[in-house]
């Protein structure tokens, strides 16, 4: 039987490790600076004094609206407009439509190189992401309209973000892989990073008590107890493969298409993530191949785990363990990418004609700004008690994190590769 009372204490850390953050702080600033880029949306009216078909920017001629940073602000406000004050909603407009000028001059720019993607190139992209996201038609549909976006505009945002990521390609298509002697000063340099920690790579069951991934039978929490205990008793009983179930009754689209494989913790991680006595029992009782005999519950779902490989001590690896060198190479030219974007971007925006009415405005009208009261309340007398209105704020990296995308992901890429070689050896 596999009860879900448990492990208690149990969260989810995302694991880190030390190369990530080696190569991702060189070139933080060029993430940093297309974080704010978002897609257009219909009409969203602002707080007092805005006018939503009022020109924001222009670049290069063409025009970005305040209904686009308006929708965005109204879009990442989530109930917290209300506390704003005049001076922070204009901080956070200025902040979202610096974004979308950047946005822009880099889709110009992707026009001009002729990177822009086809309509069945995006449609393509678009269900494929549908289809990672694990969320059922209902779902997706409800989170389009909880956020004021059509399908035909996420598609011109997804359009803009793949365009943008093929100008990157393309233009750090130039870079050439490190020298020898580069590989061996870093590995050099940073040899903790390649240190394999004592841990267990999983292999993971997932039953979420809430509908989300279409393959989602269980709809509730007695449901879900009920497929977990079903399935554990199965597995205890050697009555059934766990790759096969896992497949078959996994309601998670990664571990589902994987056959359950999940992924690497070390002895620290268990112990943060499910407590100590778990990792206890996994690196001092449990063999390879068992399953654990309880369920765990982790972020409101129930997970039945296998201890796929334990690895008893930590091992060095060295330039000559398999994957170490490709993984350094890997990462060395993605960093490399990452600033050379960073700088490509930088002169673009030199180059290209911006005009940020919204920046303008600010300046002849500073005054405009004075307060500490939220803005919805900036026209009441002193001693009012009304409500505050409809105010909105943060900059926001929705549906077309553009730049960002064809840097970061690059970099995490090589995070993750680095992070998987260490555990797989």
């Amino acid at each position: 039987m596999i009860p879900t009372v448990l492990i208690q204490g149990a969260r989810a850390k995302v694991p880190t490790t030390t190369i990530r953050i080696l190569l991702l702080a060189v070139v933080s600033a060029f993430t940093l600076s297309f974080t704010n880029c978002e897609s257009t949306g219909g009409p969203a009216v602002g707080p007092a004094g805005v006018d939503p078909n009022e020109v924001a920017a222009t670049v290069n001629g063409n025009e970005i609206k305040m209904e686009e940073v308006e929708r965005i602000l109204k879009q990442q406000a989530r109930g917290e407009e209300s506390k704003l004050s005049p001076l922070e909603l204009a901080a956070a407009r200025l902040q979202v439509l610096d974004g979308l000028i950047r946005q822009e001059v880099l889709f110009q720019k992707a026009q001009a190189e002729e990177t822009v993607p086809s309509d069945e190139e995006v449609n393509s992209e678009l269900n494929r992401r549908k289809t990672e996201s694990g969320v059922s038609q209902e779902q997706w549909g409800k989170q389009l309209t909880d956020s004021g976006t059509s399908e035909e505009e996420l598609k011109l945002s997804l359009k803009k973000e793949m365009a943008i990521n093929k100008l990157i390609e393309k233009i750090t298509g130039k870079i050439e892989p490190p020298k020898d002697s580069e590989i061996e000063a870093f590995y050099n340099g940073n040899k903790e990073a390649f240190k394999a920690r004592r841990g267990a790579q999983f292999a993971a069951i997932v039953i979420d008590p809430n509908k989300v991934f279409e393959g989602d039978t269980t709809t509730n929490e007695v449901e879900a107890q009920q497929r977990a205990k079903e399935l554990g008793d199965r597995l205890l009983g050697r009555r059934a493969d766990f790759a096969t179930i896992a497949r078959e009754f996994s309601e998670d689209p990664q571990t589902r298409a994987r056959g359950g494989d999940w992924r690497y913790f070390t002895e620290q991680e268990m112990a943060q993530t499910f407590g100590q006595n778990f990792a206890n029992y996994v690196m001092n009782e449990a063999q390879n191949g068992d399953i654990i005999p309880q369920a765990i519950p982790l972020e409101g779902k129930i997970l039945i785990l296998k201890v796929q490989q334990k690895k008893e001590k930590d091992e060095d690896q060295t330039l000559e363990t398999p994957g170490v060198r490709e993984q350094i190479t890997k990462a060395l030219i993605d960093s490399r990418k990452q600033l050379l974007s960073e700088s490509y971007a930088a002169v673009a925006m030199s180059e290209a004609k911006i005009e940020n009415f919204l920046a303008r405005k600010v300046i002849e009208n500073p005054n405009e700004l004075s307060g500490a009261r939220p803005a919805a309340a900036q026209n009441q007398p002193a001693n009012t008690n009304a409500a505050p209105a409809n105010a909105n704020t943060e900059n926001t990296n929705a549906d077309s994190n553009a730049a960002a995308n064809a840097g970061e992901s690059n970099s995490n890429a090589a995070a993750n590769s680095s992070e998987g070689e260490s555990k797989s050896n």
